[in-house]
């Protein structure tokens, strides 16, 4: 198989690259409110089939209290949702739960907010499809149900792929299990209010003289406790509302408007879908069954006397099976980028902020599949361990969010408009957020919240020790930027165009820094056969700088500003220079393409990059440094241009 096969198996794969040159990238790419919906609604949406269900069975025989479950659920998803629009606005280009507590609380708070939405979507992604095969499988002969695992496994892997080809093309291929879901619920809530309609009497009836009997013998506190038990065990109805404010740089222009539209049909359908399932439990009369859903014993009882209501009974239900296969797209459509904004403040390897050539961040979709398949292996696919585990995390970050944004408004009351209800709105948030973290974190701390506490921990000891080396390597590059930034040079500045039949040295740079200045006053030492100079720069397109023309514009304009310095340098040196750069989000394949151009412009060429190096090469320094001089050089070296690697001592 020659060289160009696997690129041809790999765009049919994944897709052919996408042009940085093309105006109108951004705006095919984005998605409008009802595609973002789809995208990142299927999460929240897809919680409604198990959330109500574990709130009306911590209830036991007190199910008339679900009437007061369906008003407070609805309240706290509107509430929950409202500050997420606030933080929305505050946050424009999108971050969630890391940004804001970085923003409001400090980094500490960040790192433990970042680390836990990670395991969260980590953990979305497990649940969603392994529920998604428990479904499937259960309209299945029990003979092939040796199956399941292989086939849930199947499933992450085709989305790994899919999202490696994009997010808009993901949503595509997943937007009809959406509408069919939306459609099949519609008639079955609905269907059941209707049909039911005569019994509202009985039923609120029934709710004054139970209640009045509670009172009675267990007293005003015994309810409000089974109430408030059952309510934070129903925490997961919530769980995905975040999930707009992380995924707002995938959205089209103007994206707060864009975001916040998308954040109120999030809002509406899931309040509407868990709190009318709330109202029709006990309105029809339904119970827990051994071995089905509740969702599945009410569908049963309002289409059991229609025609064909078997099928469409079955189609409801499999419906939410299939959702919870959008559901887990969220997990690669935010996790990826929570992952991105750490690595960009080197919480995490900065390989991982990379962007693809079909400009997804596939270093962090394949993590993200590749950690959800081995909590997959390891449960054995148990969905009821997996929702113990899933259903802490994601009140962590809900709750410093909100706490991080009700200080904000208690520090600039005298700024903001409309300060008193905003920050009332977010204190809100953050008393029904912790409540639900802490009785939760307690009630399931033995059947797995352990588990996900310590998984959690050590991601966040992870964080630190990376961190910790990455400002080691900072301080020894500072004291090389505080020698070298400054250094005088005197001498008249030669004013010379480069020759193009002189030995030239193409200089590889990033930024203006002591990095590169030690790799030009190495080249100009030790070697006295260079003429002219040419350095060349790679404006590497990241998650950080993808967010829109005027992004790219401006990290254009600063890579040529770094340039120009370098030049006005080398010419005060005494060497004719000039500059060349090149915009991708591969910093070896832009440069070998770059070098190639520039060697055809000067045919007697060196290119020279330089290269971190430690006393001590230690297992982790090639996953935390890429080996990008080392990588140029070998396709460089193949194409017949001579490569030289300069080291640079950083002491670590």
């Amino acid at each position: 198989m020659d060289g160009e096969e696997p690129k041809k198996i790999r765009r049919r794969l994944f897709g052919a690259p996408r042009s940085l040159k093309d105006a109108a990238v951004f705006h095919r790419m984005a998605l409008i409110p009802v595609l973002a919906w789809i995208g990142l609604g299927g999460d929240g949406l897809s919680s409604s089939s198990y959330g109500p269900e574990e709130a009306f069975k911590a209830l036991g025989s007190h199910t008339y209290l679900s009437l007061v479950l369906a008003g407070a659920t609805a309240f706290t998803v509107f509430i929950i949702s409202y500050a997420y629009s606030r933080i929305i606005e505050q946050f424009p280009h999108g971050g969630g739960g890391y940004i804001v507590a970085t923003h409001m609380l400090g980094e500490k708070s960040g790192v433990v907010s970042g680390s836990a939405l990670l395991v969260d979507y980590v953990l979305t992604i497990t649940v969603s499809i392994a529920a998604c095969a428990d479904a499937v499988f259960s309209f299945l002969p029990r003979e092939v149900h040796h199956f399941k695992l292989p086939f849930a496994a199947f499933l992450i892997i085709l989305l790994i792929v899919l999202n490696i080809r994009g997010v808009k093309e993901s949503i595509a291929v997943l937007a009809p299990i959406f509408i069919i879901f939306i459609l099949t619920h519609i008639l079955m809530l609905f269907d059941g209010l209707y049909t039911h309609r005569g019994q509202f009497g009985a039923l609120f009836s029934g709710f004054n003289t139970s209640l009045r009997y509670d009172l009675s013998t267990i007293g005003v506190w015994g309810v409000a406790a089974l109430l408030l038990r059952a309510y934070s065990l129903g925490g997961g109805t919530y769980t995905g509302i975040e999930a707009t404010s992380n995924g707002l740089q995938i959205m089209r222009e103007p994206r707060v408007q864009t975001g916040k539209r998308t954040m109120a049909y999030m809002a509406v359908s899931l309040a509407l879908t868990a709190g009318i399932l709330f109202v029709s439990y006990p309105l029809v009369g339904v119970g827990p069954v051994a071995g089905r859903t509740l969702n599945a014993v009410l569908a049963d009882a309002l289409f059991r006397d229609w025609q064909g209501g078997g099928a469409i009974s079955f189609i409801t239900i499999f419906s939410e099976g299939a959702l919870l296969l959008v559901a887990a797209q969220t997990g690669f459509v935010d996790g990826p980028r929570v992952m991105a904004n750490m690595a960009i403040d080197s919480w995490f390897p900065h390989r991982f902020s990379a962007l693809s050539e079909r400009l997804s961040m596939q270093n962090g979709i394949v993590l993200m599949g590749v950690s959800a398949l081995a909590i997959l292996f390891y449960t054995n696919g148990s969905v009821s361990s997996l929702v113990v585990m899933y259903s802490i995390n994601v009140f962590i970050t809900f709750s410093l969010s909100e706490f991080g944004m009700s200080r904000f408004f208690i520090r600039h009351r005298k700024k903001a408009g409309k300060w008193l209800q905003h920050l009332t709105v977010h204190a809100v948030g953050f008393v029904l957020c912790a409540t639900i973290l802490v009785i939760t974190s307690f009630e399931k701390f033995l059947e797995g919240g352990w588990l996900t506490i310590l998984i959690t921990s050590l991601v966040i000891v992870m964080c630190y020790t990376i961190k910790s080396h990455y400002r080691k390597v900072e301080r020894g590059t500072a004291q090389l930027d505080e020698m070298l930034m400054n250094l005088p040079v005197f001498g008249p500045m030669n004013d010379e165009p480069l020759n193009q039949r002189d030995m030239t040295a193409i200089i590889l740079v990033s930024g203006y820094n002591g990095f590169g200045i030690h790799t030009l006053l190495s080249t100009a030492t030790n070697f006295h056969q260079v003429k002219n100079i040419v350095f060349a720069s790679i404006a590497v397109i990241d998650s950080g700088s993808f967010k829109g023309a005027q992004e790219m514009e401006a990290l254009q304009t600063s890579v040529r500003e770094a340039l120009q310095k370098y030049v006005t340098l080398a010419r005060r040196l005494g060497f004719p220079a000039d500059y060349r750069m090149e915009t991708g989000t591969d910093v070896v394949e832009s440069a070998e393409k770059l070098c190639a151009e520039i060697t055809r412009e000067f045919p007697r060429s060196i290119v020279f990059t330089g290269q971190l190096t430690f006393r001590l090469e230690k297992f982790y320094h090639r996953l935390l440094h890429n080996e990008t001089a080392f990588a140029i050089q070998r396709r460089l070296q193949w194409r017949g241009v001579t490569t030289v690697i300069l080291p640079i001592r950083v002491r670590v």
